[in-house]
């Protein structure tokens, strides 16, 4: 089942998300569709706020092909360099705004996979971005968040046009 995105100005995506109690057949099930809905909107990560689930899940694919395919499970990031590394990022939320972003270059992820089964892995460059890009609609955050003042002051009209028409909904035609 494909999931409706939801875009800036949705309430859902400033939540904070709670943790995941078991890893059950629903819950495999909507990160099923988590994963069908982010390969159908070409996406490389989804996070389930932005399928309006305030949960700490998630899918990626760094590949976009099935490759690199995790399905994430109350995760939790240790970054294991200071090093920092600038990424253009966009967002599925968030459509047609890219801007860079800084993040930690290498990070430990700690979670459960859709088997309940705990996965610690090491990430560097693109795969790790994606993962902290994910983790943060977790946290309620999003990458226009992180982004510096001035690229921020470059996207501020785009935001509000995209917010105003979130928050209007869907057209009565």
């Amino acid at each position: 089942m494909i999931y409706e995105i939801k875009k800036y100005g949705d309430p859902v995506l400033r939540e904070k998300t709670v943790e995941v109690e078991t890893v059950d057949d629903n819950i495999r099930e909507i990160l099923q569709n988590m994963t069908e809905t982010m390969y159908d909107k070409k996406g490389v990560g989804l996070a389930a706020p932005q399928v309006g689930i305030s949960k700490r899940m998630l899918v990626l694919d760094w590949s976009g092909e099935g490759a690199e395919l995790r399905k994430v499970v109350n995760p939790v990031i240790t970054p294991l360099t200071e090093e920092k590394i600038d990424w253009e990022e966009g967002c599925l939320s968030i459509p047609g705004i890219y801007k860079k972003v800084e993040r930690v270059a290498k990070i430990r992820v700690d979670y459960l996979n859709e088997k309940g089964e705990k996965i610690t892995e090491e990430l560097e460059g693109f795969p790790a971005i994606v993962m902290q890009h994910e983790f943060d609609h977790l946290e309620a955050v999003l990458f226009v968040d992180r982004i510096s003042p001035m690229a921020k002051r470059m996207v501020t009209k785009k935001l509000q046009a995209l917010k105003k028409e979130t928050l209007k909904g869907p057209s009565a035609e």
